[in-house]
């Protein structure tokens, strides 16, 4: 133990870095499935169908839209690609092209590690640098997120990337390059994370407020450059006119700014509070602004990208995951400041002390479980499952009437894209019984994914008084940390998932 200790103190950065990799390879290799739909469904199914030559969202011209959807397809169009690419070398699994996008996803946090101790190095010292970097490695959420499908944690490193080289230009040679190479990386990242523009709004005033206004123009023309070249031109290819997705995308926003999650402007204040677990994750907030003028180019960033959100209605957790590192960097650096010509005897010291050993103890014990965590396991597995049957398969039918409308059915792992039936609660049997006869027994599922067991005899009932030779197949269950999410709010739809076959010949 002393050896690791001593270690640590010698080399922090290697010490996080190594913490961090170990992590992220345990979570690339257990935490499988997707976290939220987004990351899956607005990414991995859409990349996949392009590389299968179709078109699962229609999002692309001539495949049932004619308007964009506003979406970059940057981020989409790199699986693509890899996608593609790894078909081209016989890799077809869905398990293992995931388990590679994992990987990749792995490594490209580790960025996150390196800026942020280089970042909070030149705010504080190397002693507060190295917290910052531990902390960003051993978080109890971040080797999960870090292997995520989530554009607002794919964007960090880029954003990290930007501040750095935004940071560390003036004591270069060329130093406007680096300006440039700054704005380049902060493009990146508003390709990946649209909303990422206000974080990126922040660096370029930071530099302004320092009458550093070639340095700005430098930084901006970056920034520009990187969206004119990936929205710009692909945009162009794709609808004949640039930056028709971007613009989709604000509209798209203002008209639908109420129809998703609203909570108070305080919402995600109390949410930071929370994962960087009080009272620690107080002092980092508080203490991110103990040398505000210092750090107005990590600081001015954070604030405006807190402030649009929490006055934009439509708040969503994930929204807010790229300031959450960087509040970490300067939050670190701040307290480091305040506390180190403080006696150890004093009451403030002794209660920052006890504040660690509680954040600790949390934290070591979430993190096993959440780095591990098989995310949605229910619906992965179910098509796992189907997927030796796939070629029989052409229509599902999915039955939640204890619910509103079924969860989506994650087809990538099916290795096939097939039509779906709904009955539900907005779905009701009359509906689907006109839709089966409208479109003609050809065309009638092969398989009935009932979720969750509640009336489950009765539904089961109805379901064969359409298809009176439905026969039970198996059972998927959900992962241990979705069935308890579940049980806490049934919102989080991570049931049991009862296959039934459709056999309508018996």
């Amino acid at each position: 133990m002393e050896n690791l200790k001593k270690y640590y103190i010698l080399h922090p950065l290697r010490s996080a870095l190594f913490l961090g990799l170990l992590l992220r390879l345990i979570a690339v290799v257990f935490s499988k499935g997707f976290g939220m739909h987004d990351d899956h469904f607005l990414v991995i199914e859409v990349a996949q169908s392009w590389a299968d030559g179709t078109d699962y969202n229609n999002w692309l011209p001539g495949s049932g839209t004619t308007q964009p959807s506003g979406h970059s397809f940057f981020y989409c169009g790199l699986h693509y690609i890899l996608f593609s690419f790894l078909q081209t070398l016989g890799i077809f699994n869905p398990e293992l092209k995931m388990l590679i996008v994992r990987l990749i996803h792995a490594l490209l946090s580790l960025f996150t590690i390196w800026f942020g101790f280089k970042i909070t190095a030149r705010l504080s010292n190397v002693q507060a640098a190295g917290k910052a970097a531990m902390l960003l490695a051993v978080l109890w959420f971040m080797p999960f997120l870090s292997v995520r499908n989530l554009v607002e944690v794919v964007c960090i490193p880029f954003l990290a990337a930007s501040v750095w080289y935004a940071m560390d230009a003036p004591n270069r040679t060329n130093h406007l390059k680096w300006f440039l190479v700054a704005g380049l990386l902060g493009g990146l990242a508003f390709n990946i994370r649209f909303q990422s523009l206000f974080f990126i709004s922040g660096i370029g005033m930071s530099i302004l407020l320092k009458m550093k206004w070639k340095e700005c123009l430098y930084f901006g023309g970056g920034v520009l450059f990187s969206f004119g070249l990936i929205q710009g031109v692909v945009d162009f290819l794709i609808w004949g006119k640039p930056f028709v997705e971007f613009v989709a995308y604000i509209q798209y926003n203002i008209d639908n700014a109420y129809n998703y999650i609203t909570n108070p402007w305080y919402n995600y204040l109390l949410l930071i509070f929370g994962i960087l677990i009080p009272p620690i994750s107080i002092f980092l907030f508080v203490f991110m602004f103990k040398n505000f003028r210092k750090q107005t180019v990590v600081v001015l960033p954070i604030l405006i990208f807190l402030i649009f959100h929490s006055y934009f209605p439509n708040k969503q957790e994930r929204f807010i995951i790229p300031i959450v590192p960087f509040i970490v960097m300067v939050g670190m650096a701040g307290m480091h400041s305040f506390f180190e010509n403080r006696p150890l005897n004093s009451s403030l010291r002794k209660f920052l002390y006890g504040s660690w050993i509680f954040f600790w103890v949390l934290n070591f014990t979430l993190l096993p479980f959440i780095t591990t965590m098989y995310s949605k396991k229910a619906r992965v597995e179910s098509m796992i499952y189907l997927s030796k049957y796939k070629e029989n398969i052409n229509y599902l039918l999915l039955e939640d009437t204890n619910h509103g409308t079924p969860k989506m059915p994650p087809e990538f792992y099916l290795g096939k894209w097939v039509g779906c039936y709904e009955l539900s609660k907005d779905q009701s049997l009359d509906t689907l019984k006109s839709k089966l006869l409208r479109y003609g027994k050809q065309n009638h599922p092969d398989f009935v994914l009932f979720f969750e067991d509640k009336n489950l005899v009765k539904r089961v009932a109805t379901v064969k008084s359409i298809f009176p030779g439905l026969k039970f197949e198996t059972t998927i269950s959900p992962g241990f940390i979705d069935d308890i999410l579940f049980r806490l709010n049934p919102k989080n739809a991570n049931q049991v998932i009862y296959i039934f076959r459709v056999n309508e010949n018996s």
